[in-house]
């Protein structure tokens, strides 16, 4: 009953079936969009109320990853979308803290399922190589036969290591956690579930910072003068 409901369609789009996690998903997307519009819909040089905290949090984000690169226009280009990714990761940790979220269908966290890690991690692989690209030109590849050509093969597998890396991770530490509080819900349905989706709370802002911290590393090895 509780796997079943992983596959749960709510509705289609012409051919294209629309489930409970894209739902999910377009609820965050909307989230984050309507707290960034009352944010900045009247900014003041003196900010306060939503317009502080919305700052305080790019600002945090951006210093962070200021020290991840070693070029600041680098850092400063590539902020928004890895501010983007920490927010979306950390909210649809969290969604899965919504009570009854282990049971009912349209609660379960987005990253929970390996589609959306694999697409997050995707955006990652692309965004590295747009960046080293973007930085170095056409030198960029010469670092897919260094320190020689023989290496070549090593490299590549290298490459698609990342992504595939960031996938499973995201996708196994969440996705654990749902079935571990589900099965306990069982066992103990006060106790041993409230205990855990506690530690959930640190350990859905760990993956986020993870995740973005390693999507920061790729992008700054893609773009540092090692290329």
């Amino acid at each position: 009953m509780i796997f079943g409901m992983w596959d749960s369609v709510y509705f289609h789009l012409g051919p294209i079936p629309v489930d409970h996690l894209i739902v999910t998903e377009w609820v965050i997307i909307g989230l984050i969009g309507i707290v960034a519009y009352f944010a900045t819909r009247n900014m003041q040089l003196v900010p306060r109320g939503l317009q502080n905290a919305f700052e305080a949090i790019i600002l945090w984000t951006y210093d962070f990853f200021t020290q991840l690169m070693d070029k600041e226009h680098v850092a400063k280009k590539w902020a928004p979308l890895l501010t983007a990714f920490f927010l979306f990761i950390l909210l649809s940790n969290y969604s899965g803290l919504i009570p009854g979220s282990a049971r009912i269908a349209g609660f379960q966290p987005p990253t929970s399922n390996w589609n959306i890690t694999m697409t997050l991690a995707l955006i990652t692989f692309f965004s590295v190589h747009v960046a080293g690209l973007s930085e170095h030109g056409g030198r960029y590849f010469r670092h897919f036969v260094s320190p020689s050509p023989a290496m070549l093969p090593l490299n590549l597998v290298e490459e698609v290591a990342h992504p595939l890396s960031l996938t499973v991770r995201l996708f196994g530490n969440i996705f654990g956690e749902e079935m571990v509080i589900a099965f306990l819900l069982f066992m103990a349905p006060f106790l041993i579930p409230s205990a855990i989706m506690g530690l959930s709370l640190l350990l859905g802002a760990i993956q986020a910072i993870v995740f973005t911290i390693l999507s920061a590393s790729y992008i700054a090895a893609a773009t540092g003068e090692g290329h």
